[in-house]
């Protein structure tokens, strides 16, 4: 079998797939395995999360990854890691990192191929695919011929780390349909008059609630130069498309207007400053009081003042995009694969795996652990 891809999905079908005395051959573009692995978590790899749930997964069909996410679950992984033993630790959230260096993921999938005596080709760039009994696969080097093929290339984010859209280029060259892709876990960018307001403000951050519709995130913002980033603002990205308005809670919990609204004394800019004070950031405080202060201090005023720093509206013109994209959504339509083992539905012996699926996890470890499960079920599989 042949897998197009050294990154954590195709690394970890793999090690299955040899494990099951698979001959496998590897072909990685880049110069190096695991590269995007290496830069994750801050160069710590966030590897999965404790807490993985179907829920916390974008994909037209809601319901494809359950299956892939219940055969290999975080503990299985978790295994994996104690086995290579790599100390870890839970951050947040049921996030969970290595203590040392990203290096150690890439080493742990690097040796367990090894052991599965898969072979590993980098610098291998892909010149041509085509059916032929199989599959005949050309690169600038060799030539390559297998009855299964696994396509595990990524998806468009980040593309200084050599992503581009071959995954997606290929499935249409085999019939099959691509669900529209989009930068996501991405900073947002203000419009102009937001900008002009808030950007000077860089690296000021507070805990929100950042929504769009129904769904909203409880972490940090942080405002940029050109906009607003920082886990909340991350994880709706995922959710936003153009025009949308994120809607962004300021103090959740907590009624900033509350003594103003009890007392008729000392109702002004400055008094609102300072209850707004304690639950953000002075400048950003400051700031956002004199852009949002009403022209009277009537108790009607307070009050829709009071709704506002629940419900502050920002309209983004735009996203940072794939260069800042942590992932892609979209991608491969599950309606073309099985759910059990990533198998094409048309074309026998055709698999795809991780994030060219559509199938995109939540920040926090999520999408590496559709990685490991996705390629788990192919390694099964193939």
């Amino acid at each position: 079998m042949i897998i197009l891809g050294a990154g954590a999905a195709g690394l970890m079908c793999a090690m299955e797939a040899g494990r099951r005395g698979r001959r496998v051959a590897v072909l990685e573009r880049a110069e190096r395995i695991g590269k995007k692995i290496l830069i994750s978590g801050g160069g710590r790899c966030n590897f999965t999360n404790l807490h993985c749930r179907p829920e916390n997964f974008i994909s037209a069909n809601p319901h494809f990854a359950k299956s892939a996410l219940a055969q290999y679950t975080p503990e299985d992984f978790i295994d994996l890691v104690r086995k290579h033993n790599i100390r870890y630790h839970e951050k947040t959230l049921g996030q969970l990192f290595c203590d040392h260096s990203a290096m150690e993921i890439v080493n742990l999938l690097e040796s367990e191929c090894r052991a599965a005596k898969v072979e590993i080709f980098t610098t291998a760039n892909v010149e041509s695919v085509e059916p032929a009994d199989g599959f005949s696969v050309r690169t600038s080097k060799d030539a390559f011929h297998a009855t299964s093929l696994v396509v595990a290339t990524g998806g468009l984010s980040i593309p200084k780390m050599g992503a581009t859209g071959f995954g997606y280029d290929l499935a249409k060259h085999f019939g099959l349909k691509i669900v529209e892709t989009r930068p996501a876990l991405v900073p947002l960018t203000f419009g102009v008059e937001d900008r002009e307001a808030y950007s000077d403000l860089s690296g000021l951050s507070a805990d929100v609630v950042a929504s769009i519709g129904k769904q909203s995130f409880r972490e940090k913002m942080l405002i940029t130069h050109r906009g607003l980033s920082g886990p909340a603002i991350l994880q709706i990205s995922s959710y936003w498309n153009g025009g949308d308005v994120v809607n962004i809670d300021l103090s959740p919990e907590q009624r900033v207007m509350f003594e103003l609204l009890e007392s008729s004394a000392g109702r002004d800019v400055y008094a609102a400053k300072d209850a707004m004070r304690a639950e953000l950031p002075q400048r950003f405080a400051d700031r956002w009081i004199e852009k949002n202060a009403p022209q009277r201090w009537t108790n009607h005023a307070l009050d829709e003042l009071e709704q506002r720093i629940h419900r502050w509206p920002v309209k983004p013109d735009g996203t940072e995009g794939y260069a800042k994209a942590e992932v892609t959504v979209g991608g491969v339509d599950t309606n073309e694969l099985s759910a059990k083992t990533m198998e094409s539905r048309k074309i026998p012996g055709l698999f795809f795996i991780g994030e060219v699926v559509d199938v995109t996890g939540h920040l926090g470890g999520f999408n590496f652990q559709w990685a490991w499960s996705s390629g788990y079920c192919a390694g099964q599989a193939v």
